[in-house]
C-alpha cells in the first residue's frame, strides 16, 4: 500500500512538472507578438546589384520561433531560418543552408529592426521594415 501511494505521489508530480516547464513564459509570448509577421528590406553590395530581402517570422502556441527567408529578385523564396530567438528587442536568425545569419535591434515602436546580414565573410548593414 505504501509503495502504491509513494508511486502515485511521483507521477503526480512528474505529470505537474512536465506541465510547468511545457508552459510558455509570459514575457516570451509577449516579446514573441512583436517580432512575427512579414520584414522586408534591401541589401546594398556596392559594386554588385542591390538585393531585397523578405523574412516571414511566425510563433507557434508554445512561443517557439520559426521562419523563412525569400530573395524576390532571384526567384528564391522560403530559404529555412534555422535558428531565431527574440528577446525584445534583439533577434538572431540564421539559415544554415545559405550560410546567412542576421542580429538587430527592434525599435520602440515595432516598425523596424536594424542590424547587419552576415553571408559569405560579408557583413552588410540591413534595415528590415514591418510589411504589410
Amino acid at each position: 500500500m505504501k509503495r502504491h501511494l509513494a508511486l502515485s505521489l511521483w507521477l503526480s508530480l512528474g505529470v505537474a512538472l512536465i506541465l510547468a516547464l511545457g508552459m510558455p513564459a509570459p514575457a516570451m509570448a509577449a516579446d514573441a507578438t512583436s517580432i512575427v509577421g512579414d520584414w522586408g528590406g534591401t541589401l546594398d553590395p556596392g559594386a554588385q546589384p542591390k538585393k531585397r530581402i523578405l523574412v516571414h517570422i511566425s510563433a507557434a502556441q508554445d512561443g517557439t520561433l520559426s521562419g523563412t527567408i525569400d530573395y524576390p529578385d532571384q526567384d528564391t523564396s522560403g530559404i529555412q531560418i534555422t535558428a531565431i530567438t527574440y528577446k525584445e528587442p534583439v533577434l538572431h536568425f540564421e539559415s544554415a543552408s545559405s550560410l546567412v545569419s542576421y542580429d538587430g535591434t527592434m525599435k520602440k515602436d515595432n516598425s523596424e529592426i536594424t542590424g547587419t546580414w552576415k553571408q559569405g565573410g560579408a557583413a552588410l548593414s540591413l534595415i528590415l521594415k514591418r510589411t504589410p
